[in-house]
């Protein structure tokens, strides 16, 4: 099993987000439950993912929000490794910055759920909602997923 370290590294991040904003809490508001002192920058590095903590830095967020590690890396493993049958794997970033004008509708639907606070940068979706898609795009369902195939092998990063 390939290990796609961005990609881990920025998931982790989304879902220590997700857990520290589901207590209400901002980022000083986490600092202050801390045992150590972190800066609120390296707080922030680590939820976009731009940074990596030790075991023991995620541990001790992790109980300051209540959480345990291991359900935390649970979840985290589970977006990144396994695709759910039948769904489809969508980065909504990649859609967003996606220039074909016919996949407007798309791109204005991945647009709205990147807004959304706490909403992860990848989805997936079954069939019906790939259909829809299509249709909304004006184009066949085959030619969809070609073209989403198409925007993650052109990612640079992989991802």
């Amino acid at each position: 099993m390939h290990i796609d370290s961005d990609v881990y590294q920025r998931v982790l991040g989304e879902e220590l987000r997700k857990l520290r904003r589901r207590r209400g809490w901002t980022r000083k508001e986490l600092n202050q439950h801390l045992q150590s002192d972190i800066s609120l920058q390296t707080l922030a590095t680590y939820e976009l993912g731009t940074r990596q903590c030790s075991v023991v830095r995620l541990v001790e967020l992790c109980l300051a929000m209540n959480e345990l590690p291991q359900d935390l890396l649970g979840r985290v493993h589970r977006r990144v490794f396994t695709d759910e049958p039948g769904k489809v794997r969508l980065d909504l970033a990649l859609i967003v910055a996606a220039k074909e004008p016919e996949l407007l509708p798309l791109r204005r639907w991945a647009e709205d759920r990147l807004r959304q606070p706490g909403s992860p940068r990848e989805v997936q979706l079954d069939p019906p909602a790939l259909e829809r898609m299509a249709e909304l795009c004006g184009i066949p369902v085959s030619e969809l997923l070609a073209r989403l195939a198409g925007m993650s092998a052109a990612d640079p990063s992989g991802g």
